[in-house]
């Protein structure tokens, strides 16, 4: 991720196809050695491509995956239980917010607030 973090900035920083020496330079900036290895790979599969084209690819595809914790119960139960009942959405149980107690021990600005 760091190699293509380093070499989106490179990018941004006016270089259309950012070379080895580039993203080395960026990398080593913040004290990371690079790997040839990783850099190599990098290198070829992103260079001469579009930035922005490959940005717009990546969001399409990140928004047709699932987020979340609601989707995998309700897949399975679309799955197990078949039928109306399986298709009709989960209900969403309200919770009420707790009341929380305050105390002394609980005030970590010792009486200072940000805007005091």
């Amino acid at each position: 991720m760091r190699y293509v973090a380093a070499y989106l900035l490179a990018a941004l920083g006016g270089k259309e196809n950012p070379t080895s020496a580039d993203i080395e330079k960026i990398l080593s900036s913040v004290g990371i050695e690079a790997d040839s290895e990783r850099l190599k790979k990098v290198i070829s599969e992103l260079n001469g491509k579009n930035i922005e084209s490959l940005i717009a690819a990546g969001r399409e595809k990140l928004a047709s995956m699932p987020v979340g914790g609601a989707a995998a119960p309700a897949a399975a139960a679309a799955a197990g239980g078949g039928g109306a009942a399986a298709a009709a959405a989960p209900e969403k149980e309200e919770k009420k917010p707790e009341k929380k107690e305050e105390s002394e021990s609980d005030d970590d600005d010792m009486g200072f607030g940000l805007f005091d």
